[in-house]
Formats: structure tokens, C-alpha cells, sequence
């Protein structure tokens, strides 16, 4: 035995030995407490319902507008309106009394261009402010301010050109562009499909959209699934579509350890221990496997899970999920269980792989002392010279 760790700290090593790190560290912080408490879940029936990926966020969410009624569309700075102006009848302050056959008694106005000042000028009527209006309140206000000096005035204001409510759409499109909102309303996946429609496969892309400082993000495929997601976008708007491959981490007892693309749009932990090269007959654990994530509280809370103990602000709580393959009904349960982006699998070890280890560790020992003793015994046979 002192034989055998005394050969422990001659054999060839890579880098330095732990035992040597610890022994010549100068200073050292070694609690050997949790760095991390965390809640431990069975996977059953009644878990599964809860479990379900939200992606990395949610538009709904964050700017709290679903499928609700169009955004108003107001005039801003830059925009070019039509004025036409009706009396009704000749000889008025628009319309002279000479003015012969007309087709109507109306008069319409040269562009007006919004100024800096968000104002157009209507002669008669003086500056009409138009900034954040909509057109028929601009209307009204030019009928209020014509109404003693024209014959029962009317005012017709079109919007011939907008720069004011132009939304951008960049990123992994056919044609990243820059275009008005239309009037009956643009929702997210409207304003890509104005944009070309996203260039890969929708399962590997992200939609952002960024809204007066507030930020968004989405998986593509959310917005073709979940309705509520597809929210109306608004002048000004900024919406990023990005390719990002998700992935997940599998070691342990599997058949091959690494980092794994996902590649599909829907990842079961069946499908991710398969990617992985499944389970190792002669070293795993069937019912001892691992998934590793950070859980929404309000799912967790739902489960049953006593969430008391964790931070009342920590929305997110570190999650440990255990799957039982001896019991045929987990692989069902496995079947059901989406795999979210950036999780972890570990599988175990059999409790017999850790017996054969400390076995074969004690063989190897065995054998190093008889080696030993044996060339003790014949390094006496050796004639000593004198």
C-alpha cells in the first residue's frame, strides 16, 4: 500500500496534481457548501403539463399588446399630407362665384410637408398642427377654423407620404428594408414577409424587436404557433431576425459526451440522449438520468414544488430534472419532455461500476506489491561485491 501511493506521485501527470494546487495555494476558500441551491423533480404526469419551452422571451410579454385592434396611425415630422377643401357652393371664400362648370365645388391644396414644428399651413386657417394626430382630427380642426369666413366648409386630409411611421427590418431576411406601416396594421410576421421572408430554417432563428428602449426576443416558430405573439408593430420600430443553432451538453454514462446541435424544431430528451449515442449498457444507470436547467418559478409552483426556500426575486430556479428508463413508461414520459437550449443530460454510473473500479484499484494494487516483492527477493540472490 505505501508502495503503491508513493508511485502516485512520480507517475506522469498532464498539469499539477490537485493535491499539489490545495498544498501551495496561499490563500484558499474551501466551504464545501452548495455553490448553488437547487430543486430536484421526478418526471411523472403530473410534472409534464408545466414543462413546456418558452423560449428566451416573449413580445407579448414585454410590450403587452396581443392581437388587439390596429395601432392608430398618427402624422409625424416629414410627412406629406393632401388637403382638399369643399364649400358648398360658388361664390364662397374658395370657390368664386365665375368659377363656370366645375365638377365640384372643392379646392385641393399643393402638398403640405409637416414641419419641424409638426405643423402645415392651410390658407384662411392659419398653422394646423398635425404632429401626432390622426387625420380626421386634422380635419375637424381646419372645419372649425374655416367655418365663419367659407360656405358650410368641408376638409379632406390624405396621407400621400409617410416617413414618420416607417418600421425597419434587418438581419437573416431576403431583403432587409425600411417601409411604412400600412393603415389596417402590420403584425411582426408581416413586416418580415414585406421583408422577404427569413432566409434558414425557422426553428434556428430569433426575432427581435426593439420598441422606445424596450427589447424582445422570440424564437420565429413562437410567432407562427402562438398568436398572442404576433403583435402589431408601430412607427419606429426595429425588428432583427437572427440564425442561432440551440444546443445541448450530454456526458456521464453516454455514448458519446460533448456539445450537441439540436437541428430540428422540436428536441425530446428521448431525441437528445439518441443524439448523445444513448445509454452505455455496461456503465449506466437506466434510472439515475439527469437534465440540468434553470426553471421558471411560477412552472415550478405549479408542479408543487415548494419554491419557499429559494429568493422571492429569483424568477428563474436552478432545476434538476430525474428520468427513470428502467420504468417503461420513461421513455413516454422522455417523449414528452422539450429540450430547452443550453441544458444539461447527465447520466450516472451503476452503482457496480463504482464496485468494479474500487475492485480493479485494489487488484492493480495487489499485483504492484508482488511485483515488488518479488524483485526485492531476487535483488538479495545478487553476489555483493566487495
Amino acid at each position: 500500500m505505501a508502495f503503491a501511493l508513493a508511485a502516485c506521485t512520480v507517475l506522469p501527470e498532464s498539469g499539477p496534481s490537485r493535491r499539489s494546487v490545495e498544498a501551495n495555494a496561499t490563500v484558499s476558500i474551501s466551504s464545501g457548501t452548495p455553490v448553488f441551491d437547487y430543486a430536484l423533480v421526478d418526471l411523472n404526469r403530473s410534472v409534464l403539463p408545466y414543462i413546456v419551452d418558452v423560449g428566451p422571451g416573449s413580445l407579448y410579454r414585454t410590450f403587452g399588446t396581443g392581437r388587439g385592434p390596429a395601432p392608430a396611425i398618427l402624422v409625424g415630422i416629414g410627412d406629406t399630407v393632401q388637403v382638399t377643401l369643399f364649400e358648398a357652393q360658388a361664390g364662397g371664400l374658395f370657390i368664386p362665384t365665375d368659377a363656370g362648370s366645375r365638377p365640384g365645388n372643392f379646392v385641393t391644396l399643393p402638398p403640405q410637408l409637416v414641419d419641424n414644428r409638426g405643423y402645415i399651413t392651410v390658407p384662411y386657417a392659419g398653422q394646423i398642427r398635425a404632429l401626432n394626430r390622426t387625420t380626421p382630427a386634422i380635419q375637424q380642426d381646419i372645419v372649425n377654423k374655416l367655418k365663419d369666413r367659407a360656405i358650410e366648409p368641408q376638409a379632406i386630409v390624405a396621407i400621400s407620404s409617410q416617413t414618420s411611421t416607417e418600421v425597419s427590418v434587418v438581419g437573416e431576411v431576403n431583403q432587409p428594408n425600411k417601409f411604412p406601416v400600412n393603415p389596417n396594421g402590420d403584425t411582426v410576421l408581416d413586416a418580415i414577409s414585406r421583408a422577404g421572408g427569413i432566409k434558414d430554417q425557422g426553428y434556428e432563428n430569433y426575432v427581435t424587436l426593439q420598441r422606445h428602449g424596450l427589447k424582445g426576443t422570440v424564437y420565429f416558430l413562437n410567432l407562427v404557433t402562438d398568436p398572442k405573439e404576433n403583435i402589431f408593430v408601430k412607427p419606429g420600430d426595429q425588428i432583427y431576425v437572427a440564425f442561432y443553432q440551440r444546443s445541448f451538453v450530454a456526458f456521464g454514462a453516454t455514448g458519446a459526451s460533448g456539445q450537441f446541435k439540436f437541428q430540428q424544431e422540436i428536441l425530446t430528451l428521448n431525441d437528445a440522449v439518441g443524439k448523445a449515442g444513448g445509454l452505455l449498457d455496461n456503465r449506466s444507470d437506466p434510472g439515475q438520468v439527469f437534465v440540468y436547467r434553470l426553471e421558471d418559478r411560477r412552472a415550478l409552483e405549479k408542479m408543487g414544488v415548494d419554491v419557499s426556500r429559494f429568493p422571492g426575486d429569483r424568477s428563474w430556479i436552478p432545476t434538476i430534472y430525474r428520468v427513470n428508463f428502467r420504468d417503461p413508461s420513461g421513455f413516454f414520459a422522455s417523449r414528452k419532455f422539450p429540450m430547452r437550449d443550453g441544458d444539461v443530460i447527465y447520466v450516472d454510473n451503476a452503482d457496480q461500476v463504482e464496485l468494479s473500479k474500487f475492485l480493479l484499484l485494489i487488484t492493480e494494487m495487489g499485483v504492484a506489491a508482488n511485483t515488488a516483492i518479488t524483485t526485492a527477493g531476487s535483488a538479495r540472490i545478487w553476489p555483493i561485491p566487495y
